[in-house]
């Protein structure tokens, strides 16, 4: 049986008047014919200090994601193993090493370690997956993905990673400014806050993405990978 449209992390914060307000919004939820999976950022420097709060994590790593980060690496890597066995590309976006002073947000950036923009070990590319460096917060700001996407005639992006309210949301509004469908995976993505991460998943939900569970997802990589016609 499929969800209600409003039954997600965000139904303890979001009013039941701003609900109502948004009722032109709903619609019916899917993920496309020809996706591609987008992973923004997933490197090291999220998870630095381990599953802990972000708020101890961030005494000694600034810009960690702590407990939010881990919470959503078994879910992530579920995401892709689906997506590899039906032969959806995945594309991974990290940080420039060195930005020459660029920075995609105005907070202050901390002396690094070589691998901090490294893809994490454990949600790492396959060979030939493509990761693509950005210097500022949306992967398609100054970077050749629209151009492998439409290489590969992709027409939806299932998009997961970190932050909701930053890198995340950027690349999703981008997406969607270039025509894509957009499907946010909830429980694979995160945020330094929740407060964040639920604000900025409910609006994207109403404008620019389709937020989606991620069973929905496994669901219709798995329908895919067996050669089933997705509804």
């Amino acid at each position: 049986m499929a969800r209600d449209f409003e039954d997600h992390c965000w139904k303890d914060l979001i009013d039941e008047d701003t609900i109502q307000v948004y009722q032109a919004y709903r619609r019916k939820l899917y993920v496309g014919d020809n996706p591609a999976v987008l992973a923004i950022d997933l490197y090291n420097k999220a998870y630095r200090g381990g599953d802990r709060p972000v708020k101890e994590v961030d005494r000694e790593f600034s810009g960690s994601c702590g407990e939010h980060a881990w919470r959503a690496l078994p879910p992530t890597q579920a995401l892709f193993r689906a997506a590899r066995r039906a032969g959806v590309p995945i594309i991974y976006t990290t940080r420039h090493v060195d930005t020459a002073g660029v920075h995609s947000t105005n907070r202050h950036i901390g002396r690094e370690t070589d691998d901090t923009y490294a893809i994490k070990a454990e949600l790492a590319p396959a060979p030939g997956e493509l990761v693509i460096c950005k210097e500022r917060a949306s992967a398609f700001f100054g970077t050749p993905l629209i151009a492998h996407l439409q290489q590969k005639r992709i027409d939806s992006l299932i998009i997961c990673g970190e932050s909701t309210s930053g890198c995340v949301r950027a690349s999703t509004v981008d997406a969607y400014s270039y025509g894509f469908h957009n499907v946010v995976v909830e429980e694979c993505t995160y945020d330094r806050a929740v407060i964040n991460h639920k604000v900025n998943l409910f609006d994207l939900h109403h404008k620019y993405a389709d937020v989606m569970h991620i069973e929905e997802v496994l669901a219709h990589l798995d329908a895919l990978a067996g050669g089933r016609k997705v509804a």
